[in-house]
């Protein structure tokens, strides 16, 4: 027996439908996966099948819910009483239970700090646990405080007081807290980092739940879901198998549906002119092609095109110098912690490098002691010349709720200017999925993936060659996410990204600088499963190894002054990568050579020649570093 349905669905918002007579069934054990572009009507879906809970309407057909099934939902932006503790939030969602188990979490606490009549207290905790064990609340605590422990949530925190990520993380903590049998969630991997998002995956995967989810992570996608649903046009269609299978069957339903639309259309302009022909052949038309056509006019007149793609166009400007940032030493602290612990790095135009780690690791303050807007405790920074810098921010500070579109991409002017090309604003927008309608509309009225859209396309209407984007993936659907990646991989500039989007990450930059713990931040060749695959193949045994360098803890001066002769483990490390690198760098010698010799690139692509030529005499000075550094490194080993 299925645990949800949704029999012949209509939803409409004003003219356009989201829903259009749509069906849906959700089965025991299932992973569903909902995809779509922006604005289709998705979290209304989700909204409606939650239904129970209040949360979602229908202006026709049915939602069917299996009766008894506890159902988790999470939406995109969950509400909570914010003069709640942690606690108190996580465990509101078990009914009655959730006020006792409140309590005995309250009392548990004013014991452990002394608050309160200790007898009394007590008493009430002793009448307590025999009301929670006759009804068998413990279990539901114990994953309570395991979700509140593992999402890093304070317990006894306020929910007022706590940003937006922890709030999502919250409303995660909360609906993973009851058990629930079907679990529904809205863009569950926005605000959450890598290391949660892959607990996440693990937890649903294990736990067996039955899942109807909203996403646009591919890698979250392809490790979870057994079905992929599309919202495509008021319609719903099943895809089985992964995020890959999907693409390949969708292409083919695509070209199908070109195809068929084409033929309808050349059958409608020859009927169209057979009807107005002359008298002498009015007079023999057959009744039956008259009503044939009224039909084809009536069926394109319904037809509802698919949006068409956005239109991203970056203009680099003018280079900035071949040195971006070098940092050699640098140190950050705020009071008594450790941000940023002797880094170094150096970062040439051109580079795309990602930021990885923990939220609350300090991936922010690093960008800005890369990019001078703060200044190191110690260390030095040295900026590279020319530099025109673009931000991205995650939380949209710079959209004032209060203006219109157009004003957020051209204030006091109708017109902008791309790759020395002028457009009218209206237009450009329009290349953003932005009817001209829209475009003296106020940015308070966007979705999330819209205001994600306006904000790149305010980054992308003035030219820059560094690139900063913090979390550029949130809200946005997979289609235009396919789209930044390409408009960034083609970028000739320098980019620094930062996000939680392991898929976009591996498609996009060439170095990872990743946290270590404690400060300490760490520069690795490639995207997020290069990383994912350095660290794994790390040997597994770190408890053994800290104990026995623990053990002439007893002689600290000892411990305190190692040898000045010997590597550390940080230049060990980078001794050990040092072959790997040459003999990378060698091969795109070569191949850059095989390519400059063959006089054909001169003829037809000679700023493609241009590129390589400028390439290859980087890679020179590149590689004599490398092996000036080798060769001292080897000398102090010996």
């Amino acid at each position: 027996m299925p645990y949800l349905k949704l029999n012949d669905a209509c939803l409409a918002y004003g003219h356009v439908p989201l829903l259009d007579h749509a069906d849906f069934q959700l089965d025991p054990g299932e992973r569903v996966a909902l995809i779509g572009r922006n604005g289709t009507g998705k979290s209304s879906l989700l909204a409606a099948l939650a239904a129970g809970t209040g949360k979602g309407r229908l202006d026709d057909g049915e939602v069917w819910v299996q009766p008894g099934i506890r159902v988790g939902y999470v939406p995109q932006e969950p509400p909570f009483d914010p003069t709640m503790t942690v606690f108190q939030a996580v465990v509101s969602g078990m009914g009655e239970t959730s006020a006792l188990l409140a309590e005995y979490h309250d009392i548990s606490h004013h014991l452990a700090e002394g608050q309160g009549d200790h007898d009394a207290l007590l008493s009430r905790m002793d009448t307590l646990q025999h009301e929670l064990e006759s009804r068998g609340a413990w279990a539901y605590e114990a994953q309570a405080e395991r979700v509140i422990d593992r999402f890093g949530l304070d317990p006894e925190a306020r929910v007022g007081a706590l940003s937006g990520g922890q709030k999502k993380r919250l409303a995660l903590a909360q609906a993973l807290a009851v058990a629930p049998e079907v679990l529904l969630l809205d863009e569950p991997t926005n605000h959450l980092d890598i290391a949660a998002i892959e607990w996440l995956e693990n937890l649903l995967i294990e736990t067996g739940v039955t899942l109807f989810f909203i996403t646009h992570d591919r890698s979250f996608l392809d490790r979870v879901c057994t079905r992929i649903v599309e919202l495509d046009r008021g319609k719903l269609a099943s895809f089985p198998g992964s995020f890959g299978k999907y693409q390949e069957r969708k292409e083919a339903m695509l070209h199908e549906e070109s195809l068929a639309n084409a033929r309808a259309d050349k059958l409608l302009k020859e009927e169209e002119v057979w009807i107005r022909k002359g008298v002498e052949a009015r007079r023999t038309r057959a009744v039956f092609r008259v009503q044939r056509l009224d039909k084809l006019r009536a069926e394109r007149q319904a037809r509802r095109e698919r949006l068409g793609k956005v239109n991203l166009q970056l203009d680099a400007g003018d280079k900035s110098g071949k040195l971006v940032a070098e940092l050699e030493h640098v140190n950050k602290a705020f009071g008594n912690r450790q941000v940023v612990r002797d880094f170094s790095a150096r970062i040439q135009r051109g580079d795309k490098i990602g930021l990885i780690g923990p939220n609350g690791a300090g991936k922010t303050t690093l960008l800005r002691l890369i990019l001078g807007e703060l200044q190191p405790d110690s260390g030095q920074v040295r900026q590279g010349t020319k530099m025109e810098i673009a931000y991205f921010d995650q939380f949209r500070t710079q959209l004032n709720p209060d203006s219109t579109l157009a004003d957020v991409i051209s204030p006091g002017s109708d017109y902008v200017e791309i790759g020395g090309a002028r457009k009218h604003v209206i237009g450009y927008l329009e290349d953003f999925l932005f009817a001209p309608e829209r475009a003296r509309s106020p940015v308070s009225s966007l979705s999330g993936g819209e205001r994600n859209r306006l904000l790149l396309a305010r980054l992308f209407a003035k030219p820059a060659n560094v690139l900063v984007l913090d979390e550029p993936t949130n809200d946005l659907d997979i289609e235009t996410l396919e789209l930044l990646e390409e408009l960034l991989q083609n970028y000739d500039g320098t980019l620094f990204l930062v996000s939680h989007d392991r898929t976009f990450l591996d498609n996009v930059v060439t170095q990872t600088i990743a946290a270590e713990g404690d400060g300490v931040w760490k520069e690795y060749a490639g995207g997020y499963s290069d990383w994912a695959a350095y660290r794994a193949s790390l040997p597994k045994e770190p408890a053994t190894r800290v104990k026995a360098e623990a053990k002439p803890a007893a002689k600290p001066a000892e411990v305190a002054k190692p040898k000045a002769d010997k590597l550390s483990w940080k230049e060990q490390r980078e001794l050990e990568a040092l072959p790997g690198k040459i003999a990378d760098l060698e091969a795109e010698q070569a191949q850059l050579t095989q390519r400059l010799e063959d006089p054909a690139i001169y003829q037809t692509d000679p700023v493609a020649a241009q590129k390589a030529a400028e390439r290859l005499s980087a890679i020179d000075d590149e590689l004599m570093a490398l092996l000036e550094r080798w060769e001292a490194l080897e000398a102090r080993t010996g």
